[in-house]
């Protein structure tokens, strides 16, 4: 298969070694130096491009690349709430996005085992829910995307809740910003950025009597690299907007 790249910090090297030892060929690498090669006959070579980039370049990204007939698969997170209506409709006029906010295997285990966990604690409003997010500290966005999706998933399941609010950031050199009084209609989501955490999402659940709790805890990038690939090898035999739910079928 032939992959095109788009970003190349250390997610896209990464994502080069796997999808090189599995026997695709790299036909381009576009960065912020060389964006002229989205038009390029190398770029429209490929038959997936994989991009993990920033919340501000991602849709940009998407339109030329689908302008030249090429698909997508996305890790990057923060666009949706100005560009979800545009990439529908380019979905509908017959462009393929494969977008996840995680593409690691563990994670798309975790979000099946919370929607579920939060469907049965439905039953029981005595408990009330947190979620914490913590990522290294070259991380933009907060709450991270895969914070969000869980956030999302818990929302629809959860009859007393209405919505996710931000509560507290922690930054790098300490401060924190950001609110400790959240609504408790709203699931609370605080953030933390922290040396060079690849990123760890636990959900709470309190009451009176006990706790539980769930959490991912990435040991290394290389899972979400290894996901990003086999999202890609997924993606060049179907159509459409693709979720990490189409590929492991959870």
């Amino acid at each position: 298969m032939n992959i095109a790249l788009i970003g190349y910090g250390k997610m896209g090297r990464m994502i080069e070694e796997i999808a090189l030892s599995r026997g695709h060929r790299i036909v381009a690498i576009i960065d912020l130096h060389n964006q002229d090669d989205f038009e390029s006959e190398a770029f429209r070579s490929a038959d997936v491009a994989i991009e993990f980039t920033t919340p501000t370049a991602a849709f940009a990204n998407y339109q030329r690349a689908f302008a030249q007939g090429v698909k997508v698969v996305s890790g990057s997170t923060g666009w949706q709430a100005e560009h979800q209506a545009e990439v529908d409709a380019l979905i509908r006029e017959g462009n393929t996005l494969f977008w996840a906010s995680n593409f690691s295997i563990g994670v798309a285990i975790f979000n099946a085992v919370n929607q579920q966990l939060a469907t049965l604690m439905n039953r029981y409003p005595q408990y009330t829910v947190e979620m914490e997010e913590t990522h290294h500290i070259h991380k933009l966005d907060a709450p991270s995307g895969t914070g969000i999706t869980a956030a999302e998933d818990i929302v629809a399941r959860i009859s007393r809740l209405s919505g996710w609010t931000l509560g507290t950031t922690q930054h790098p050199d300490g401060t924190i910003s950001g609110t400790k009084e959240v609504p408790a209609n709203q699931l609370r989501i605080d953030a933390i950025r922290r040396d060079e955490v690849p990123g760890i999402h636990t959900v709470h659940y309190n009451s009176e009597e006990d706790e539980i709790t769930l959490t991912h805890s990435a040991h290394s990038r290389r899972g979400f690299a290894l996901g990003a690939v086999l999202a890609a090898e997924f993606t060049n035999d179907h159509q459409g907007l693709l979720t990490m739910s189409d590929l492991f079928q959870l």
